[in-house]
């Protein structure tokens, strides 16, 4: 449990712990394998959310996890990133929030992750919570605790 003090000034924090869905990159569980490399690779990202056509949230992908498809015993087959889709390389990755307001619970989620999915209650994908977020709440608190 989170010291009372503190977390009457999280609470003030005047910043918000989710990044909306608006204005987060994600590719389709249907996308082939070359689209979610090239979306990965051009915005440098880690990880990418992966949803369905009716925006619900279905897991993530990284280029790591593409590179574990395409790698045979003795050469890399890119021919296989136009032939596979998102569906076949991603995690269904299960640590999820519903709550981005929940400091303690995301912050124990966020200690092995850059960011966690935030869900509504029928699997639709809502946004992310990051570390970076909860890092600059964690600053505000530690700046202004009296």
């Amino acid at each position: 449990m989170i010291n009372p003090a503190m977390q009457r000034q999280l609470d003030h924090w005047p910043g918000k712990y989710m990044v909306p869905a608006s204005g987060v990159a994600t590719v389709n569980v249907d996308n082939p394998l070359n689209h979610a490399f090239l979306v990965l690779t051009a915005d440098h990202f880690s990880k990418i959310v992966v949803v369905d056509n009716e925006g619900h949230y279905c897991g993530q992908l990284s280029l790591s996890m593409i590179t574990e498809k395409i790698i045979k015993t003795d050469k890399i087959d890119v021919n296989l990133l136009d032939q596979l889709t998102v569906a076949d390389a991603m995690e269904e990755d299960k640590a999820v929030t519903n709550d981005p307001d929940n400091f303690e619970y995301n912050y124990r989620l966020l200690m092995d992750r850059s960011f966690i999915p935030v869900v509504g209650s029928h699997g639709e994908f809502c946004g992310i919570v990051t570390r970076r977020k909860l890092m600059d709440a964690l600053n505000y608190v530690m700046h202004t605790l009296h």
